[in-house]
């Protein structure tokens, strides 16, 4: 019953922008910490994001500055913009929901960044 559908993967040129959207459903997400982790060809998966119920926000080293995550609570969707993309930001993004010991995830939305 509980959902997590992403959007806005896709493929881009260096030095462009994607917006990946995370709509969800059987859950509220104002009512849990949400993120985006990332799985990078022959990596393990890593934080890239996460906002907390009060719109705390965290970011992987590697993103920050790069990379806004929010969230519109009224579409009950969280959102990852992403800014100043390069070749290492390929990978298969997912959407995450919390908390940790009963976390929900996504089913991964491709983002691949070549010339």
């Amino acid at each position: 019953q509980v959902q997590l559908v992403e959007s806005g993967g896709g493929s881009v040129q260096p030095g462009g922008s994607l917006r990946l959207s995370c709509a969800a459903s059987g859950i509220i997400i104002n009512d849990r910490a949400m993120g985006w982790y990332r799985q990078r060809p022959g990596k393990q998966r890593e934080l890239v994001a996460t906002i907390t119920r009060g719109g705390s926000t965290n970011y992987g080293y590697s993103v920050k500055g790069r990379f806004t995550i929010y969230r519109d609570n009224a579409k009950n969707t969280v959102y990852l913009q992403m800014n100043s993309l390069n070749p290492e930001d390929t990978a298969l993004y997912y959407c995450y929901a919390g908390p940790q010991w009963n976390a929900y995830w996504g089913q991964g939305t491709q983002v691949t960044v070549s010339s």
